[in-house]
């Protein structure tokens, strides 16, 4: 079982929509998928028609009064379920910091998934807190989606010198450009330059497209409802990269 996680620094940069499209193309790949929606945004659950409640909240969840198998609901799709978000994740990182090792708890949860799944895909909110701290411990592998900006650069840059700091085991890296406005000259010219520097960015890009945008009005990934469309050949794309260098 792989973990990976979407996640950065910065929010509003694709992260949802990135587990969304990732996981629902890793089940189309015949892969056992589990997208956990850590944010209490719930815009994953939305996405996927599932309510955003966990019986017990996040504290159920990490105190182990509740199992996360009781907590998992199937999608749509097959081969692929959700562990929906709850507004009381706001509050993770008190209860986090009142358990013992509170980094490695997320890790300790999932692990005896290990034979009902192939991939887990963890949807974080942004920022840097326990919470962030407790899946960058548990990941294999982060997915980073970032702007072509210098100050997003400068958040990547921020992300793996906090990582270079942990003790045992350290994700990999994945980079990758979101939201390419082809209109820019400093979009393109960074998204193209930054894979050839760089090994932990990835060749594929995300632009900016509406059928992304339309995720949010058909509520379901856009390789599902557009699966010709140039947004969902941009994630066909990084899936694949993805597959061939993190699982």
């Amino acid at each position: 079982m792989k973990i990976l996680a979407t996640y950065n620094i910065k929010g509003g940069v694709g992260k949802t929509s990135t587990a969304v499209n990732l996981s629902y193309l890793a089940a189309q790949d015949g892969l056992r998928v589990l997208l956990w929606d850590l944010d209490p945004q719930a815009a994953a659950s939305y996405l996927f028609r599932i309510r955003p409640r966990v019986k017990g909240g996040g504290k159920a969840l990490i105190k182990g009064s509740r199992e996360i198998d009781d907590s998992i609901k199937g999608t749509d799709f097959a081969d692929l379920d959700l562990l929906p978000a709850d507004f009381t994740y706001r509050n993770l990182d008190l209860v986090l910091g009142a358990t013992k090792k509170p980094t490695r708890r997320i890790a300790r949860l999932l692990a005896p998934l290990s034979d009902q799944y192939d991939v887990i895909f963890l949807d974080c909110p942004p920022g840097i807190s326990l919470l962030s701290e407790s899946v960058l411990q548990a990941a294999d592998s982060l997915l980073v989606p970032l702007i072509p900006t210098v100050l997003s650069l400068r958040t990547l840059d921020q992300l793996t010198e906090f990582i270079s700091g942990f003790n045992g085991q350290r994700p990999a890296v994945l980079a990758f450009f979101s939201m390419i406005d082809a209109r820019k000259n400093l979009h393109r010219e960074i998204a193209e330059r930054l894979p050839a520097e760089r090994d932990d960015v990835a060749v594929a890009t995300i632009p900016a497209l509406s059928q992304i945008e339309r995720m949010s009005v058909e509520r379901a990934p856009v390789a599902a409802f557009a699966p010709h469309s140039r947004a969902a050949q941009s994630y066909q794309a990084l899936w694949a990269e993805v597959r061939a260098r993190a699982l």
